[in-house]
């Protein structure tokens, strides 16, 4: 398994997340089984929400972790996410303290390894966040904290109070959905991929040491399902099957060897409940592709450059 550093903390952390959304619906032995697979292969990294099957995703995952005394919960790597409600977004001081004993409770365990909130609350009282981040970090629930789907200037706005660093920001990153790399590419244009949509989020992320987390890393853009094998990306999937051959691995694996490419050093969020695709991505950690093979897969899915 490729290892990246994880933000600030100097914790070496796998480069593939499992992500545990879909997870709701197996059975405590499924879940065993499914832990056993990800930790055979160094996955050790787990992504959780509270929303995530109604809190079921991370009931079913604490009662398989209670169950199983081989796993350890010392040798896991638990992060969860909260702020969404139904209706509105929250990050009070109450709800995000409420939010987290949920989360350990479904969970069964003492503390979070990270908590990072999940989406931009437009009410955000940034002091609110910075008493219950404190709250939960001095009773030891929480080690350390981060964000999901948030632009620079509202990091920024949570930093001047929040005394803990916030170590990851959770980001969509895809080979088509890449605008945070096009809108560096194609300065002083006027076509659709210069428009800075997120305030240079990725430069801002390595200029502080932030890990980009990536979700939905085989998403079409504006949820139309998977690229791979999807007859609307033709020669994107043609560069992914001949550079799958070359280095004999499935389409898959190059698409998640393209993001693990970048330099910036992210995470992919493997959001499977797939035991033999959760491999397949895992896999992506052991191909290095060239620069040039990455611009191949770039321009395949349709970008420009100037």
């Amino acid at each position: 398994m490729k290892e990246i550093v994880l933000g600030t903390t100097g914790k070496k952390v796998p480069a593939v997340v499992v992500g545990c959304m879909r997870l709701a619906g197996k059975s405590c032995i499924e879940m065993q089984r499914f832990l056993h697979t990800a930790l055979e292969h160094g996955a050790f990294f787990f992504d959780h929400a509270d929303i995530y099957g109604s809190g079921q995703s991370e009931a079913i995952f604490g009662e398989a972790m209670a169950k199983d005394s081989s796993i350890k919960r010392e040798e896991l790597f638990l992060q969860s996410k909260c702020g969404i409600r139904k209706g509105f977004y929250d990050f009070s001081k109450e709800h995000i303290i409420a939010s987290v004993d949920g989360i350990l409770n479904r969970l069964q365990t003492d503390y979070l390894d990270v908590l990072l909130l999940h989406r931009p609350d437009a009410l955000v009282e940034p002091e609110e966040v910075a008493e219950a981040f404190e709250e939960l970090f001095q009773k030891g629930k929480v080690r350390y904290f981060g964000v999901s789907n948030h632009k620079p200037m509202q990091i920024e706005l949570l930093k001047r109070y929040v005394e803990q660093p916030l170590i990851i920001n959770q980001l969509q990153f895809s080979i088509p959905v890449s605008n945070m790399v096009a809108s560096g590419l194609e300065v002083n244009m006027t076509s659709d991929g210069a428009a800075d949509r997120d305030g240079s989020v990725l430069d801002y992320s390595r200029l502080h040491d932030m890990t980009i987390q990536t979700w939905s890393p085989f998403q079409m853009p504006n949820w139309q399902g998977c690229f791979i094998d999807s007859g609307k990306y033709p020669a994107l999937n043609k560069e992914l099957g001949l550079l799958g051959e070359k280095y004999r691995v499935s389409p898959t694996t190059i698409a998640a060897a393209w993001i693990m490419r970048h330099p910036a050093e992210m995470q992919v969020i493997a959001g499977t409940a797939n035991e033999e695709r959760l491999v397949e991505i895992i896999a992506a950690g052991k191909i290095s592709l060239s620069r040039e093979e990455w611009y191949r897969l770039y321009l395949a899915a349709g970008h420009i450059l100037p």
